[in-house]
């Protein structure tokens, strides 16, 4: 047996909630909640104590009887079990399947864990059947994403009874609804043998191992202050793929009142900008053509690291832009954003640069001037609105006005001429009355967004709007806004991209067509889906070549709608190259002539 000492660090600073939550018992009662009241749980979920304990502390049996959870089939973390070899981590040749929800930094937080487990020895395998471990990486910045894996959950526990996926197969949930829920996971439908939060993913050999040796459920949701995975290499999940997502920052400080991420992925912090650059060039070096750098607060990149400032110069840019304001304050030094995206363009002029998702404070006019100037940095700009009211915007804690956004869409307009914006909205957001509602269609009719991600409001715990605010607007209110947002928005999507045909546009080729093999797609700089026959077209020689994915395409756009482009495919080219073939026959036939 081990004291409660071994088991929690010193220089950790935990809740009461979060010390009870690091608990998992998979054959918890109904009557384990009734030593802890809902009030006295609510005030001990608010204050965080340094924890001190003596080395002849109570032992576990104590520990849990006082909490009122039975002591079998429990693991408490992080440290490793006396009793657990190190060489028991290993699981060769046991096979793992990767279930990914959400957002592209889920996408790459997956390519971490298959680092992590590859490293002991698992194999990640396409059919759930022949698995040994299911592991979902989950999404929770709404309830219908946590609904889908509610319906998952209970989908394998059907499978298992049924007797179509073995008994001993682990079933993992990680990620963000990991870190919301925890140990609810393990008592809700007694499938579930691993919760893993974001910071924890080099924990999940441990945890799997814990479950397979001795069938007790294991969790680990502590949050790291430091954690960025800079020292792994990442395990692409479609190796054959010429696009890739690269994470450079982790959790986000905004605490704007609808959101739960800060809850679920912990306070900002950059990766050191070597470590994102080695990765840049290895991703080139296997043929990448495009890289989206992705954080949750992405341009808000800040690395103060010895080794980083010691090769790099920062650029004199400020933190923020004028008439927007953050409820934090202002962080000085290190390198920013504008630093690392102009060291990461110059690794390959012909690997296009994409960047996700921003927030409109931290795009000084740096930034945008370096956009301009850089051939593969992509002019296409994220600029997430949320909303065109200004009461409303600030129940938000956006932290700027309707008018200070607009400032800042003209400005990046006159800086980049072209530029395609795309940008989010929440509509029936705590208290929107119908008229500000109405202020949000007409912004989006006014700046003419090429794309945009719209959804209806949905009130996340933990958050200052559940803390604050009443989510006042009826459901089927919200989704009458929503639809009615939707199809303003295709509307005048559908009248700009038209004016696009005729336009040549520069296409990076991904894929075969998904209706259709005698398709190609692709993408525009401005990140728009163009598709286009497959046909033989010249090089930059003139010698004709079938086009094949990893291709810079010219495509003339003949028929556009709001969503996609298409046309025709007429040359190959690269980046750099701003004349087409047809150009420079044209200029040499008038010097010969």
């Amino acid at each position: 047996m081990f004291s409660i000492p071994s088991l929690f660090r010193l220089d950790y600073r935990i809740s009461m909630s979060t010390m009870r939550h690091m608990c998992a018992c998979k054959n918890t009662t109904n009557n384990s909640t009734k030593n802890h009241p809902n009030d006295s749980v609510k005030i001990a979920a608010k204050k965080t104590y340094k924890r001190k304990l003596t080395t002849d502390g109570p032992d576990l049996f104590q520990f849990m009887a006082s909490t009122g959870k039975t002591a079998r089939n429990v693991k408490v973390h992080p440290e490793i079990p006396p009793y657990l070899d190190p060489a028991s981590l290993r699981a060769d040749g046991a096979k793992v399947y990767l279930d990914v929800y959400g957002c592209q930094m889920n996408v790459a937080d997956t390519e971490v864990v298959l680092s992590v487990l590859e490293s002991q020895g698992y194999v990640r395998t396409l059919n759930s059947n022949e698995a040994d471990a299911w592991l979902l990486v989950t999404c929770s910045i709404r309830e219908n994403a946590e609904d889908k894996i509610w319906k998952k959950l209970n989908y394998i526990k059907a499978l298992k009874s049924h007797g179509k996926l073995s008994k001993n197969m682990s079933v993992g949930v990680l990620g963000c609804m990991a870190e919301r829920l925890k140990t609810q996971l393990l008592e809700a439908n007694n499938v579930v043998d691993i919760v893993a939060g974001p910071d924890s993913y080099k924990d999940l050999p441990r945890l799997l191992a814990v479950n397979r040796n001795t069938g007790q459920a294991a969790i680990n949701v502590l949050l790291s202050q430091d954690e960025t995975y800079s020292d792994l290499a990442p395990v692409r999940l479609s190796k054959d793929s010429v696009t890739a997502f690269l994470s450079i920052q982790r959790g986000c400080d905004n605490m704007c009142s609808y959101c739960i991420v800060p809850f679920t992925r912990g306070k900002e912090r950059s990766r050191p900008i070597h470590t994102i650059l080695d990765e840049v060039r290895a991703l080139s070096d296997q043929g990448v053509k495009e890289i989206t750098l992705l954080g949750q607060n992405v341009n808000s990149y800040r690395d103060v690291s010895e080794r980083s400032l010691s090769m790099y110069t920062p650029r004199d840019s400020p933190a923020t832009r004028k008439d927007f304001k953050t409820v934090y304050k202002t962080k000085e030094g290190g390198l920013r954003f504008v630093d690392l995206l102009d060291q990461v363009s110059l690794i390959n002029p012909e690997i296009r640069i994409r960047f996700t998702s921003p927030h409109p404070k931290d795009f000084p006019s740096e930034v945008l001037y370096l956009i301009r100037d850089r051939r593969n940095i992509c002019n296409s700009l994220h600029m997430p609105a949320q909303c065109g009211s200004d009461k409303v915007l600030e129940l938000m804690r956006r932290g700027y006005t309707v008018q200070a956004y607009l400032d800042l869409i003209q400005n990046v307009r006159e800086i980049i001429p072209g530029v395609a914006l795309t940008s989010d909205f929440i509509v029936g957001f705590c208290g929107e009355t119908e008229k500000e509602f109405e202020r949000t269609i007409e912004l989006v009719k006014t700046v003419k967004y090429t794309k945009c991600f719209m959804f209806a409001y949905s009130m996340r715990e933990k958050t200052g709007a559940h803390r604050r605010l009443q989510d006042d607007v009826p459901e089927d209110e919200k989704k009458r806004r929503l639809n009615l947002l939707a199809k303003t928005f295709r509307q005048t999507a559908e009248e700009l991209h038209k004016e696009y045909i005729g336009t040549t546009q520069k296409v990076l080729v991904t894929a075969d067509s998904k209706r259709s093999s005698d398709d190609f797609q692709g993408t525009s700089e401005m990140g728009t889906k163009v598709i286009f026959p497959k046909l033989q077209v010249p090089d930059h020689n003139g010698i004709l070549r079938q086009v094949v994915p990893g291709d810079y395409v010219n495509v003339v756009i003949t028929e556009t709608n709001s969503e996609i482009f298409k046309g025709t495919c007429t040359e190959l080219t690269t980046l750099t190259n701003t004349e087409s073939l047809q150009s420079r026959k044209e200029q040499y036939s008038a010097s010969t002539f």
